[in-house]
């Protein structure tokens, strides 16, 4: 698996796996009617505002992250390629580059990124009720998460 910057070429590839990956979050939280496209939502949502990275596979598009100075605001992995490390590699990226703590929100209900988070040092700090990320029809509960500096430097994995 290769991490590296998101390039134009990549569109299609983190469009596809947003778009399976979103729709698995979405219906993991009870909000499976508020899918909507990254093609439809990435600008609006400030998706090239963050630091993009990409998951690489056999040269295929499995995963992607990004991240600004304070957030964590994409991480999204195949559904197919979930539980290979993937996610794990990029969230250590993102910290690994980013050289801070961060914070991030995640819907309640997705547990698998809930406990993704929480392996790797970030706590529940609030828990927020409002208008859903992207599609703002809808109303969702997310998680605030915010991780302390102890990892930065560090493999999240515990391995230098």
């Amino acid at each position: 698996m290769l991490i590296r910057p998101y390039q134009a070429a990549d569109w299609q590839g983190i469009c596809a796996v947003h778009d399976a990956a979103r729709k698995f979050e979405l219906h993991s939280s009870g909000l499976a009617d508020a899918f909507l496209t990254l093609e439809q939502t990435g600008a609006a949502e400030g998706l090239f505002e963050a630091t993009l990275s990409v998951a690489e596979v056999a040269g295929e598009v499995v995963g992607f992250a990004g991240f600004t100075e304070d957030e964590v605001t994409w991480l999204y992995v195949d559904p197919a390629r979930h539980r290979q490390g993937i996610g794990r590699a990029l969230l250590d990226a993102v910290l690994r580059e980013s050289g801070r703590a961060l914070s991030l929100d995640v819907l309640v209900g997705n547990t698998a990124a809930l406990a993704l988070y929480q392996s790797a040092g970030f706590k529940i700090v609030d828990t927020i009720s409002g208008k859903l990320a992207g599609n703002e029809q809808f109303a969702a509960t997310a998680h605030v998460l915010h991780n302390s500096n102890s990892l930065l430097g560090k493999s999240i994995a515990g391995q230098d």
